[in-house]
């Protein structure tokens, strides 16, 4: 049983309240108090020593790296975050500077996104470091972004470059919040998730949440330069195309817009975020099943993303 498989099987027993309007399985959950203009967004992540980072990782990129995955959430679900709560797990004999320095680089990210750290946990834990923060944050009343607004016909759009994160990228990306406000603001997004587990993984969780399918452009898939590095160093790294597709942790944003929006939203990007890379991937079918073309040859996309629990694929071309 991978993790996804494992939270399916735990969703339906969770309690739910009135207030709860969009319950787990979306990047973030959304709760509408009885009163007010805006609606709650809730989130929760956590990296853990040997999986999210190695013990030699720069401490202020984890900390970094353990706040900026809940903003990248909060950005998918075109919110604005607003307060955290950290839970520090540390070894039997943790080192001070180590953890002054971890939380100096999530306060570091904090401040520039005005989000107040107002508490937490430290515990400790055998087993190694372990960071979780849960994060609050709020949306304009009914406008929360969420997976399942994609329909037939609709352009998918990436932001940045994909693969080869696990060369840097991971501990110190920087969170889509300012472009998915910018979206948000000027364009009717009809559905959006953030990367965290590779763009077939994580497009699929959009398409099932919609109900719809979609048709890749194999050449549109932008494909990062570590991801292309990484196959010219090692005959045994994966296909820098495998590689964008099935990495993890690029934490850009992927979502979709009607087909008229495609042109005029590409044209004020460029304005916008000149120094960003804004790519059409493909679009959106009615019939749920995954795609990829390149040039007159459709076939099925077989490769998934990561999955905790899971065996690692074959690294063949999709």
């Amino acid at each position: 049983m991978d993790e996804f498989a494992l939270i399916e099987s735990l969703l339906p027993h969770l309690p739910q309240r009135s207030e709860v309007i969009v319950p787990p399985g979306d990047d973030c959950a959304v709760l509408r108090p009885r009163d007010g203009d805006h609606d709650w967004l809730f989130k929760t992540d956590a990296v853990v020593e040997g999986v999210h980072f190695t013990p030699d990782a720069p401490p202020e990129k984890i900390g970094h790296k353990a706040l900026a995955r809940c903003l990248s959430d909060v950005a998918a679900m075109g919110g604005q975050p607003f307060a955290a709560l950290v839970t520090l797990g540390l070894p039997e004999r943790p080192d001070p500077d180590r953890v002054h320095r971890i939380y100096a680089g999530l306060t570091g990210l904090a401040r520039r996104y005005d989000v107040a750290v107002v508490g937490g946990e430290t515990t400790r834990n055998p087993g190694g470091l372990f960071l979780s923060v849960a994060l609050w944050g709020w949306v304009p009343r009914g406008r929360a972004v969420l997976r399942s607004g994609a329909r037939p016909g609709d352009a998918i759009f990436v932001t940045g470059e994909l693969g080869g994160a696990a060369e840097g990228k991971h501990l110190e990306f920087e969170p889509r919040l300012n472009e998915a406000r910018w979206l948000t603001q000027h364009f009717p997004i009809h559905a959006m998730i953030d990367l965290s587990d590779g763009l077939a993984g994580d497009l699929r969780h959009l398409l099932r949440a919609s109900g719809v399918g979609a048709e890749l452009l194999k050449r549109a898939i932008p494909i990062s330069r570590a991801a292309r590095h990484a196959a010219l160093r090692s005959a045994t790294a994966k296909p820098p195309l495998v590689a964008a597709l099935t990495d993890g942790e690029d934490f850009e944003l992927l979502f979709t817009v009607a087909p008229r929006d495609a042109v005029p939203l590409l044209d004020a990007w460029k304005q916008t975020f000149p120094n960003l890379r804004l790519s059409c991937i493909g679009k959106i079918l009615a019939e749920p099943t995954l795609l990829i073309r390149d040039r007159h040859e459709v076939q099925p996309l077989t490769l998934h993303g990561y999955r905790h629990f899971a065996e690692p694929e074959p690294g063949g071309e999709p």
